[in-house]
């Protein structure tokens, strides 16, 4: 996670230099034509001590929210006699997600898609490396692992981390219809979880259903999406002129 976050601020740090750099090249463009000079906007030093203060305390109190869910959650799964693997799973895992999915939808209506993609993935990459991480270096013993999660939990992580490869490489973009099946897959793992906590036959049928119909559907669809990309892409490359 160290390294990860060293070459991002290096990464962005270039990214800076470079916005900056077109800025003076545009302001000795613009003072050749003797029109007046229009720098990158700057923010008073007030405002910004003002945006600092919300962030700050944002992530405090993120963390006695935090505290807070995750003692009532182990309180509900003794009182329904659930796993607290099950509860961190689905109540745990979407209260946590709240902050991430309250700031991707806001970025996403404003257009900001950067914003949207960089917050999940950042935080998938935080949660993995760094809470696991110092999770295990301060614990006793380390952090056990359930056998469910490495025999289901796990591998499913794994797998949606590939399925969004053909979903985000089709046009550079998530469609709707894209989305809209993202959100179906987490409903019906949501239900997979609950039901296996409480009844072992409707698991079974679950897995039924979904080896046979819903991930061959789901197979069709991606490619059929591909297609749709490679033919798009051969079309325009037909209707440019050559130079």
């Amino acid at each position: 996670m160290v390294v990860y976050l060293i070459w991002t601020v290096r990464e962005g740090q270039r990214e800076a230099d470079a916005v900056k750099q077109g800025f003076a090249e545009t302001a000795k463009t613009v003072g050749a034509t003797g029109t007046a000079d229009r720098s990158a906007p700057r923010r008073p030093a007030g405002q910004l001590i003002k945006q600092g203060l919300l962030v700050a305390g944002g992530l405090i109190l993120l963390v006695i929210a935090a505290r807070a869910m995750v003692t009532g959650a182990s309180e509900i799964a003794l009182a329904f006699g659930v796993s607290e693997l099950v509860i961190g799973l689905t109540v745990v895992a979407v209260g946590t997600s709240l902050p991430e999915l309250v700031a991707s939808v806001v970025a996403s209506l404003r257009g900001q898609g950067d914003i949207a993609v960089g917050n999940v993935v950042g935080s998938n990459l935080f949660n993995i490396l760094a809470v696991l991480g110092i999770g295990a270096m301060v614990a006793p013993d380390g952090i056990p692992v359930s056998p469910d999660a490495l025999r289901l939990d796990v591998p499913i992580m794994i797998a949606a981390t590939f399925a969004c490869l053909p979903l985000v490489f089709t046009g550079c973009r998530i469609s709707r219809a894209e989305g809209a099946l993202l959100l179906g897959y987490f409903v019906a793992y949501t239900a997979y979880v609950t039901m296996g906590a409480t009844d072992a036959a409707y698991t079974r049928s679950f897995e039924t259903a979904m080896i046979g119909f819903v991930i061959p559907l789901t197979i069709l669809a991606v490619a059929f999406s591909v297609y749709q990309t490679i033919q798009a892409k051969r079309r325009r490359s037909h209707c440019e002129p050559e130079s």
